[in-house]
């Protein structure tokens, strides 16, 4: 297997592993985006007279072809390619002979995987941003069906005011309507198009037009000057996985009320069986499994971020290969935000209140009765206030 950056001497296997790391395991969700830039910056160099019309052809026919059999299970990335763009230039020269060899003009494995990152990204944020929609419309459903149950409003964990299930789940459902805007803001870092910046330093004597690529690809604009975008690796990937953390602190909070308010002390909602796991050695269990999972889960998101910001931290200009690192706690965060807000849109689903476990105490009406006593005596609210304490302590 010839490497990208092979030059012929022998490479020591250990090495391999070492610096390969879990890349060839993590890219093959970067096989279509590397594809479609790919044919793109083909494209490309046939419009500026750099690659002929045959070769260009025959490389984004090949290209094509490799994408969907990668799609369709064909082949996998194995870690004697190292990585997707080795895996995808060598199948296409094996398939397609020299042309294959040309596509690599203009261009550096540096620019080519944060070209096919960026693309993910954009996808991604999307997919994102429309499951937490879809959490928020979970929850605006269910206040529709618990519209007429009360439910307490808590602070230091008393009964502070009366409120009900359907303020409950219409407040959640605006914060994950927050955090689909967040994450589609977050794409903003995404959109720049740093294909043809190579190495960091631009193609010296090749004249590649970076426009071209960047219509072609649908991003925003170039990413200029070429030095920049080596300094901007983990900003984008940063700004998404922090999104994701305040998606997650919102999902982490929500598990954590509906895990109180499942206990038999509370017994305020029903979860369903199939929601539901059993216990090994107590038959009488059933334990919200998924609520805790989805806790627990904010602290991975949490350790991501922090992950991809120390690797960034205090880098030197140009490329460092560090930054390869980034990638496992990227996707990790991806993957595990994704599913938690899956299941947990599902959970809300048929999840119900069960208002006849549902007591008010008394006492918390206090506040609404003392701002009564402003408007009907004119009073000011501290006399008010000291008046209804008196009055609850007397009642004790």
């Amino acid at each position: 297997m010839k490497r990208l950056w092979d030059k012929g001497e022998p490479l020591d296997q250990r090495v391999l592993r070492y610096t390969a790391g879990e890349d060839h395991m993590l890219d093959g969700r970067l096989v279509p985006y590397d594809v479609r830039a790919s044919i793109a910056h083909a494209e490309m160099l046939n419009k500026q007279k750099l690659l002929s019309d045959d070769d260009c052809t025959s490389i984004k026919q090949g290209l094509a072809a490799l994408g969907k059999s990668h799609a369709d299970g064909e082949w996998e990335i194995s870690l004697e390619d190292e990585d997707v763009h080795t895996a995808l230039e060598t199948r296409l020269t094996d398939k397609i002979g020299e042309a294959g060899k040309r596509v690599h003009l203009g261009r550096s494995r540096n620019d080519q995987v944060l070209t096919a990152l960026r693309l993910y990204l954009l996808d991604t944020a999307d997919e994102l941003a429309q499951s937490a929609r879809s959490t928020a419309a979970a929850l605006r459903a269910l206040a529709l069906r618990e519209k007429a149950t009360p439910l307490p409003g808590y602070t230091h964990m008393q009964q502070g005011m009366p409120s009900s299930a359907a303020l409950w789940a219409e407040g959640f459902a605006a914060e994950f309507e927050d955090d689909a805007e967040g994450i589609t803001a977050a794409s903003r870092r995404a959109d720049k198009c740093p294909l043809g910046s190579a190495a960091g330093y631009g193609t010296a004597g090749i004249p590649v037009d970076r426009d071209i690529t960047r219509e072609a690809l649908d991003f925003a604009v170039v990413h200029e000057p070429v030095t920049a975008v080596q300094l901007s690796r983990g900003k984008a990937e940063a700004t998404l996985v922090f999104e994701l953390c305040m998606l997650m602190q919102d999902l982490g909070k929500l598990a954590a009320d509906l895990m109180l308010y499942y206990t038999q002390e509370f017994a305020f909602v029903q979860l369903p069986d199939n929601m539901t796991t059993g216990s090994s050695i107590m038959p009488q269990k059933r334990n919200p499994d998924v609520l805790e999972l989805v806790r627990g889960a904010t602290a991975t998101l949490n350790a991501a971020l922090a992950e991809i910001l120390g690797i960034t931290t205090k880098l030197s200009s140009g490329y460092q290969r560090d930054l390869q690192r980034i990638k496992p706690p990227l996707f990790r965060a991806i993957d595990l935000a994704g599913a938690s807000t899956e299941i947990m849109t599902q959970l809300i689903g048929s999840l119900k209140f069960m208002p006849e476990n549902i007591k008010l105490d008394p006492s918390i009406y206090a506040a609404e009765k003392a701002n009564k006593l402003v408007i009907d005596e004119g009073i000011s609210f501290r006399d008010a206030y000291l008046r209804i304490a008196a009055e609850l302590q007397r009642d004790e």
